[in-house]
This record gives C-alpha cells, structure tokens and sequence, in this order.
C-alpha cells in the first residue's frame, strides 16, 4: 500500500468512527473530546501497524522530540473542527499527512459528514471560475490580513469552521482563496497544503516562504491557500 492510499484509508476510518459518535448525540465539548481521544488511539494505532518505523506527531499525543532525528514523520489532526464537530455541523475534518525532510508530501483530508475525502494523488486544478474570487474565513474571527486581501480583490467571503474544510473548499473550486493568520499548528496544515500542492494550488506562508514541518516548535501561525493564478494578487495585498 502506497503512503498516500494508506493516508486515506486511514482518514476515512476515523471519519467513519467519528460520525458514528456524532449521530449518537451529546454534550458539545464532551462530545469533541470523547471524538479526538478515540480518532487519535485509531490512527496511531493504524499508523504503528502499517508504518512501524515512522515518527508521527499528533495534536493529540505529547510529543517527547524523538521525531526531530526522523525523515519520515506522519503529522495528523483526529478531529479538525472540534467545535463544529460537537455542535453538529458538517464541516469538521481528519487530517492525515506525511512530511518527508519537513516537506508535506503526502496527505488525505477526510470530510466525513460530507462523504468526502481528498487527497495528494495528482490531479488537475478546478478549472477557473466565472466569477469574482471568493474566500473562505473563520466563522468568527476572520483575521484582518484576509479582509484586507478581500478588500484589494474585491472577494467574497465565506465563513466556514475548520482549517481542512476551508482547505478542500479551495481544492474543490468551491472558494479561491484561504488566508489564515490567526495561529496554528503543524497538524493544522500539514495535510492540507500536501492536497492542495497535488492539485496544483499554490501554499505557502502568509509572506510567500515555504511551510516547513518537523521543527522543534510545530507552530505555524499562519497559512496562504490560493490558486496559482491568484497567488501573486494576494501576497502582494497582504504585503502592503
């Protein structure tokens, strides 16, 4: 089994355990932790089997460093939207990806409520799209570097919940543009920016330099997404 087909089977058997908790009901936040714990012991435990000799940081596992000596390191996310997640809605996600010498290669994002998973197979990008670009923000908290951006382009803003279900909408042609400014993890985007590359998007940080994973600190606060033929529009906005 390749790493990108292993990638997916694994992020739709957590999607499948996931929804499964979900339709069962609950309290919200008892709900979103009962989730991550229970889609964390599935993957790493789908992980150690099929990849033995693989480092894997999870959001949900404390990391003791052994990683940083590793090439390989599978960067997941159980349960990406726990919020979303607990409140009943559909756009919540499973990231599963693959750093190799910090890059993101490999990945599978999985939107189980939408009976969706997406991965880093090569595929051709949506084609270009009739319309003013459109771009996905935080339901709540939009950060002020993608309102700038819309102001400069003129895009139309979609609040969506998680950093994977905003990341697919860009590789589905959903939306057009994915700004993120507000914080993040390695487990946030790893996968993600790995789809997203493979379909021929263009990812990097907010000031146009590579993402690089597998550091001693998996902070990585902010995230552009965008299509390729945008990608030089929304930097230059966001570097005014």
């Amino acid at each position: 089994m390749t790493d990108v087909e292993l990638a997916v089977e694994i992020a739709r058997a957590a999607g499948a355990l996931l929804l499964d908790l979900q339709r069962g009901g609950g309290d919200g936040k008892a709900l979103g932790d009962t989730g991550d714990a229970r889609a964390n012991a599935l993957i790493l435990a789908m992980l150690a089997d099929a990849r033995p000799g693989d480092a894997v940081l999870s959001e949900e596992r404390v990391c003791d460093g052994a990683r940083l000596a590793e090439q390989r390191v599978w960067v997941v996310d159980p349960l990406d939207g726990t919020r979303e997640f607990g409140e009943g809605r559909d756009d919540w996600a499973v990231h599963i990806g693959l750093a190799v010498n910090g890059v993101a290669v490999t990945g599978a994002v999985a939107l189980p409520a939408l009976n969706e998973c997406w991965s880093s197979t090569l595929a051709a990008p949506a084609p270009p799209p009739h319309r003013a670009p459109i771009m996905v923000v935080s339901r709540s908290r939009p950060p002020a570097e993608a309102l700038r951006v819309a102001e400069a382009l003129g895009t139309t803003l979609l609040p969506m919940g998680s950093a994977g279900a905003k990341a697919m909408a860009v590789v589905r042609g959903t939306a057009d543009i994915y700004v993120h400014a507000g914080g993040q993890y390695e487990w946030d985007n790893c996968a993600p920016v790995a789809v997203a590359v493979a379909h021929g998007l263009h990812a990097s940080r907010i000031d146009g330099t590579p993402l690089t994973y597998n550091r001693a600190d998996p902070y990585l606060p902010d995230l552009l997404i965008c299509r390729a033929e945008l990608a030089a529009s929304v930097l230059a906005a966001l570097d005014l």
